[in-house]
């Protein structure tokens, strides 16, 4: 059961880990698809979809575009279903609780993801000269082995990153479960607002639209007008 899970959630890190840059772009890498994606694979996709609904806003304004190169919150948010997916079934909590509780020590482990991703641009940077020196010499049937040994260094990173958030959290969650499992129950709720407000406010301080701040305060507050119409 156990390594049955932990193969599901290494193949589908490596197909986000791909399609956040390398190959497709077809947004299976978000964390609203990539943790729903694992919970459901996994037998829980409601733990899946509280962990992406978590981190999905939080770091929506760091993207991996051109030259840029964010935490790798594709291996967090899978990374972390998978941890609160096994820990709900080990110590019964609320899968809220678990679900915050493994973001919580998950997420730091994520800022590896950027070494390991800038260390795969770096091999592709060298198989970039190697392509152009063998197109020079007409040996253009090494284009393809260099094409796929780019694809491998992205999904190598997505693993590397993954297994330092699974090891990681696997270290620290128990210790972490045992002193505050209590308190956690009482805070997840509180936790759970707390992720999508952190990442509005994170948004709305890169944002260069004159009044941000005005505006979705102007909404926030005629959406719990309607919310109490109801």
């Amino acid at each position: 059961m156990y390594l049955s899970a932990l193969g599901i959630t290494v193949a589908v890190a490596v197909l986000a880990g791909l399609d956040r840059t390398a190959a497709g772009q077809f947004m299976v890498c978000r964390p609203i698809v990539a943790a729903p994606l694992t919970g459901w694979l996994l037998g829980d996709v409601a733990i899946g979809l509280q962990v992406g609904a978590m981190l999905e806003l939080l770091w929506l304004g760091r993207l991996p575009v051109g030259a840029a190169i964010p935490p790798d919150d594709s291996q967090v948010a899978v990374g972390c279903t998978f941890l609160a997916v096994v820990s709900q079934a080990q110590t019964g909590l609320p899968p809220q609780a678990v679900a915050a509780a493994s973001l919580l020590i998950g997420m730091p482990f994520g800022k590896a993801g950027q070494l390991f991703d800038r260390l795969a641009r770096l091999a592709n940077a060298r198989l970039l000269n190697k392509a152009e020196l063998a197109l020079d010499r007409g040996r253009f049937e090494c284009l393809e082995r260099y094409h796929l040994q780019g694809l491998w260094h992205f999904a190598a990173a997505s693993l590397a990153t993954l297994t330092i958030v699974v090891g990681g959290g696997l270290l620290c969650l128990p210790i972490f479960l045992s002193y505050l499992d209590g308190p956690l129950i009482q805070a997840a709720p509180w936790i759970y607002l707390l992720f999508p407000l952190i990442g509005i406010g994170s948004m709305l301080s890169g944002l260069k639209v004159p009044r941000a701040s005005l505006l979705f305060g102007v909404s926030f507050v005629f959406g719990l007008f309607f919310l109490a119409l109801r």
